[in-house]
């Protein structure tokens, strides 16, 4: 198994590192200090520096303004942005992008993806299960415009058929969708009469669409997004097999990218207090207790990396095995899961008091790695979904 990276992801990640050398982790507000949300909008600025070297067209091709690049590239990107808590949309509208990009047909892609490159269009998802980690489709209903009480299953469509064939009918509600505020379409699973996963692509202006805030661990505002009656035309809506699955799986391997980028950035302002604070005359990292603790959470980010990139790579690549690629994203959940968290605990205790003073940046890290806990689920419940892949695809 090689991992190592091509000349195009390296560059990648070289551009992002320019760009993120400016932010500083504090130009993050601090939910500490703010009550409610740390802020109304993105930051802009940000954004458009990300448009300028290309990053947010990193995986679309190179016909809708992109670079062409996969999966583990944008993952790149994004650990490099977690290092500083950059506040902006980018795993979520590349991930909705890309994923117009493989499944949509007919005008979508070419509507919309040239805008995302030049950062003039913001996309985001409504991904969250029950708890962070389940399926997200049953939250939504679609149904063909114009369908019919009581008939559906014999209709060609999963329902009644449309009256004048050219859209659908959303109702339902969804709970904590990121950047729901600033976005202009919000990427909507939903489970059509028949059971099937489709994704919509809903303006947030929509007549039916309404949001109430919601302000998450970190301090960034949420939205709850209720659809009533909101009709959005066929070309806006996804059918492909398959999609709502690639889409989520995608958003959840992003997520682990991001926990591994900030537990590195942690880890190496733990190395360097300890390194600096002293007692009895000694630096405090020369202790054997507080150099065993850092060598766990070591060991923690490097398993957090390598099924980081086996789950990226089977995405990337379409790659087959013996099991489907959602067991390598099941292992990538449990491991970034459990360890951002424990990197984060182990880093406030060795800081001392020094750690939970809001002049220094860690209690941001700490909030943020809360945050990316609570939406990729319990580790638990990942390792349950692993158990039924494993007993569904017996080994050997």
């Amino acid at each position: 198994m090689d991992f190592t990276f091509t000349e195009e992801q390296r560059a990648a990640v070289e551009a992002a590192r320019a760009v993120f050398s400016d932010v500083a982790p504090d130009r993050a507000p601090s939910p500490a200090l703010t009550p409610g949300a740390v802020a109304e909008d993105i930051d802009r600025e940000l954004w458009q520096e990300l448009a300028r070297t290309d990053l947010l067209g990193l995986t679309l091709s190179p016909d809708h303004g992109g670079a062409g690049l996969d999966p583990i590239a944008l993952c790149l990107v994004l650990r490099e942005s977690a290092k500083v808590l950059a506040r902006v949309p980018l795993l979520e509208s590349c991930a909705v992008a890309t994923t117009v990009q493989r499944y949509a047909e007919g005008g979508l892609a070419a509507e919309l993806l040239p805008r995302v490159a030049t950062g003039e269009l913001i996309l985001t998802a409504a991904a969250n299960g029950r708890s962070g980690h389940d399926p997200a489709e049953l939250a939504v209903t679609a149904r063909p415009y114009g369908e019919c009480e009581g008939e559906g299953e014999g209709s060609p469509r999963g329902g009644c058929a449309a009256a004048d064939g050219s859209g659908w009918v959303l109702d339902g509600v969804q709970t904590a969708v990121p950047w729901a505020r600033v976005a202009d379409r919000i990427a909507v699973p939903a489970h059509t009469t028949r059971g099937r996963a489709v994704l919509a692509l809903v303006p947030r202006t929509r007549d039916g669409v309404t949001l109430e805030d919601q302000v998450s661990t970190s301090g960034e505002l949420l939205a709850e997004v209720r659809f009533d009656a909101v009709r959005v035309e066929a070309r806006e809506l996804i059918e492909t097999e398959g999609c709502w699955d690639w889409l989520r799986s995608l958003l959840t391997t992003g997520t682990c990218a991001l926990a591994l980028g900030l537990g590195e950035r942690v880890l190496a302002m733990t190395a360097e207090y300890t390194g600096k604070r002293e007692q009895f005359g000694f630096p405090v990292a020369t202790f054997q207790a507080v150099a065993v603790q850092a060598a766990d959470r070591y060991i923690d980010l490097r398993a957090m990396e390598a099924t980081l990139w086996q789950a990226a790579w089977r995405l990337s690549a379409d790659a087959g095995g013996p099991l489907p690629a959602a067991a390598d994203v099941a292992v990538a959940k449990i491991w970034a899961s459990d360890g951002v968290r424990r990197v984060v605990q182990t880093a406030q205790h060795l800081h001392g008091g020094f750690g939970a003073d809001t002049d220094y940046p860690l209690h941001r890290f700490h909030a943020w790695a809360k945050q990316i806990e609570l939406s990729l689920g319990p580790a638990a419940a990942h390792e349950e979904a692993l158990g039924d892949l494993l007993a569904a695809h017996p080994l050997g």
